[in-house]
């Protein structure tokens, strides 16, 4: 199985993403985005900002996904979010069954960012690892270098405002 979408539409969707994270700022909240895309690679299906600490982007759209969608039918969707998805959300999303991810940047990058922030305790585990330990074969494609700028321009200004 492959990423089911092209380099032109996961940037695209990243940007679309990307949008969702300003939204998500411009209520007060942390500057992250998650989208749900369909199998054709162009669908978007759910969009979600990040609510809090405990409720982050991913992990809010992939159970919002798993009560809405046969699992059969995600594990062909693609989550694309603007950072890649801490332990929890790697976890939600494996529970999910959504068989595709696609990020922006990465968590390490994201903490190079925030530091030792108290509002963000980046966890350095890389989504991979989280995946890996499993036994489905969720198929990643990130960072992607083409929108990576623009994702840490927003993390940039908001978190060390």
């Amino acid at each position: 199985m492959t990423i089911a979408m092209t380099p032109e539409q996961a940037s695209c969707q990243l940007r679309r993403a990307n949008d969702v994270a300003r939204r998500a700022l411009a209520q007060g909240h942390h500057p992250f985005g998650a989208i749900l895309v369909a199998p054709d690679g162009e669908t978007v299906l759910l969009e979600q900002g990040n609510v809090d600490a405990v409720n982050h982007a991913e992990a809010v759209l992939a159970r919002t996904a798993a009560a809405n969608f046969a699992p059969d039918f995600l594990w062909h969707c693609t989550l694309v979010t603007t950072v890649e998805p801490c332990a929890m959300c790697a976890g939600t999303q494996y529970w999910a069954h959504i068989g595709n991810l696609v990020f922006g940047m990465t968590e390490r990058h994201l903490l190079e960012i925030t530091g030792n922030h108290a509002e963000n305790p980046t966890l350095d585990v890389p989504c991979r690892s989280v995946f890996a330990a499993g036994h489905k074969n969720i198929q990643v494609l990130g960072p992607v270098a083409e929108v990576e700028a623009e994702i840490a321009a927003l993390h940039l200004s908001f978190w060390q405002a």
